[in-house]
């Protein structure tokens, strides 16, 4: 039986354009601590597909495991601005406060 970050490996590759498929597999990426992976998934989720916060929030945290941190905070920026866009203050807050600590 395949693991989890196989099959969406898989699904990426039967349709790479497959936005949900890109962020399974780079939430399972994250998981399994491959960064540049996951850095690269979340990316191609980010260009076709309109997040509401959440990923970018996860782009700044591969961002920042792979030693980017201006990367992560402009994700950051980013994932408030979609969050407040998208009516959730409360993800806003959080992305706002991971901010402050990167700072």
């Amino acid at each position: 039986m395949p693991s989890k970050i196989e099959t969406f490996r898989a699904m990426v590759a039967k349709n790479p354009s497959n936005a949900l498929a890109h962020f399974g597999l780079a939430n399972e990426a994250m998981k399994e601590g491959f960064w540049e992976e996951a850095r690269a998934h979340y990316e191609l989720y980010l260009a076709g597909h309109d997040d509401e916060g959440n990923a970018y929030g996860r782009l700044a945290e591969a961002y920042e495991r792979l030693g980017r941190n201006d990367e992560a905070r402009a994700m950051l920026y980013k994932g408030i601005e979609a969050a407040k866009r998208f009516g959730h203050p409360g993800m806003a807050d959080e992305l706002e406060m991971r901010l402050d600590e990167l700072a």
